[in-house]
């Protein structure tokens, strides 16, 4: 009779697992795409497009680390994507999100349970061995979504992880080429240091032939040498400069810091202009900014998750084992299989408030990413703002500066001449030469900012540092 009633009681218990499974409440959709744009950035709202005047149209291109055309500086990249330690951190957070994504899952399905026992007896006239088998299940029906909503926070997490794990792949790819511009200006300025220091070494022998021959005195020659004094702590400034940038990309490669990689010998030019979009474009592509809508989702699954747990919870069990014993008056009684379902309703009448706290915990974290979604929002568009603005700019202070620095040069050349003939003193030839070095350096750093300011736009805009696949042809 009572094996009879297991059986029967197990075949119900499956019939509730299977009626109750499909018997839950729908869970609610997260706001995605313009609708958490709307709730985030209540007192403002994106402009149709960029202020920053002569932005090129189009949409915003992949690849850009390509038209450098400079492959070391790709096989670099390529090197800092295998070794960095940053990225290796940020691939290891992922795998905890979807580890915590795995432990969500578990929830939804019924979880099964052995136990064997033995056990040993002595008392009223018996003594003997009592053993068993018993595997037991158990599961919490999703009435009202709370374990899908929980499920459904921690796949959000996992998409937010996944695209700030990209979002560091681009920063990195950024950064380490910024770093690579900055090593070659180093470089550049340690070359320039080094011109002057030759042209001051001709000043002082052609100083020393003037004092000679009576057209300059002994102070023209102090002078003349302590001016090439300068420029050799000049050099050495330069070199200290050039070292630490090589290192900076060393490190971002992941390499050991040593100094030794060689920076280009020039700069390359600038490309061609970047099509910029618009600005909701880039809300759509920046990795950070997609990982922070997920975070949004995330939190509103966790308040409605919040929320269920305030509501009654069905819990089903059952469980079917094997009994046997060595102990004469128990061996004839024995029964097996045996087992049973039973289905127990729990529901929370007092907390002491926790349950309503908890609502209003995850309500004010959702309020959190949203807050933090509309910053990053905001701080975005600034950057591509700023990126287009610096680079109208430096391109119009880099047609000044290639005037100034031709001038310069020439009337360099000219009072050089002069002092040769005794025309002038060396003083006047010291500050031309100063003049024309300054002239030079601006027109270098501006054209090392014009760079930087490109990349920053690429990594504002949200473009790909990488060449999208092409699509396999069906030939």
């Amino acid at each position: 009779m009572f094996e009879h009633r297991g059986r029967v009681g197990l075949r119900v218990g499956a019939v509730l697992l299977v009626g109750w499974g499909g018997s839950g409440c729908p869970t609610r959709a997260p706001p995605r795409g313009q609708e958490v744009v709307q709730q985030a950035l209540v007192h403002t709202s994106l402009a149709p497009a960029w202020a920053s005047p002569g932005a090129p149209g189009g949409g915003i291109q992949d690849g850009w680390l390509a038209t450098f055309q400079d492959a070391e500086l790709q096989a670099l990249v390529s090197e800092a994507m295998r070794h960095s330690p940053d990225l290796r951190s940020a691939a290891a957070r992922v795998d905890q999100a979807a580890a915590q994504l795995g432990v969500a899952r578990a929830g939804l399905f019924p979880s099964l349970d052995i136990e064997g026992r033995e056990s040993f007896g002595i008392g009223q006239g018996f003594e003997g061995v009592l053993r068993g088998i018993d595997f037991s299940a158990g599961w919490e029906v999703d009435l009202w979504g709370k374990i899908r909503y929980r499920r459904n926070a921690a796949s959000e997490s996992v998409a937010a992880a996944e695209a700030e794990f990209e979002f560091a792949r681009q920063s990195l790819a950024a950064t380490l080429a910024k770093g690579w511009l900055l090593a070659t200006e180093a470089h550049l300025l340690q070359c320039i240091a080094v011109e002057r220091i030759q042209m001051g070494e001709e000043l002082v022998r052609l100083t020393t032939t003037r004092v000679q021959v009576g057209a300059a005195s002994e102070n023209e020659l102090s002078l003349a040498q302590a001016n090439l004094d300068s420029y050799r702590d000049i050099l050495k400034q330069t070199e200290l400069a050039r070292v630490q940038a090589v290192r900076a990309v060393e490190l971002l490669a992941g390499r050991y810091p040593s100094g030794a990689l060689a920076p280009r010998a020039s700069l390359v030019e600038l490309p061609g202009p970047v099509p910029a979009g618009i600005p909701a474009s880039v809300l759509e592509r920046r990795p950070d900014l997609i990982a922070a809508e997920r975070r949004v989702a995330a939190a509103f699954n966790r308040v409605e998750e919040a929320k269920a747990a305030r509501l009654p919870a069905l819990r089903l069990t059952g469980a079917v084992g094997y009994v046997d014993s060595d102990v004469v008056v128990l061996k004839d009684t024995l029964t097996n299989p045996t087992g049973g379902v039973a289905a127990g309703l729990l529901a929370p009448l007092f907390h002491g408030g926790a349950l309503a706290a908890q609502v209003r915990v995850r309500t004010a974290e959702q309020e959190e990413a949203l807050g933090a979604y509309a910053a990053a929002a905001l701080r975005a568009t600034n950057e591509v703002e700023d990126a287009l603005t610096s680079a109208r700019v430096l391109g119009e202070r880099r047609e000044l500066l290639e005037k100034v620095v031709a001038g310069q040069a020439r009337s360099l050349e000219l009072l050089s001449v002069d002092y040769r003939v005794g025309k002038v003193d060396l003083r006047t030839v010291l500050q031309q030469t100063l003049l024309a070095d300054s002239a030079r350096i601006l027109l270098l750093r501006v054209r090392s900012e014009q760079l930087i300011q490109r990349i920053n736009l690429h990594l504002a805009l949200g473009g790909s540092f990488a060449v999208p696949a092409q699509p396999k042809s069906d030939d």
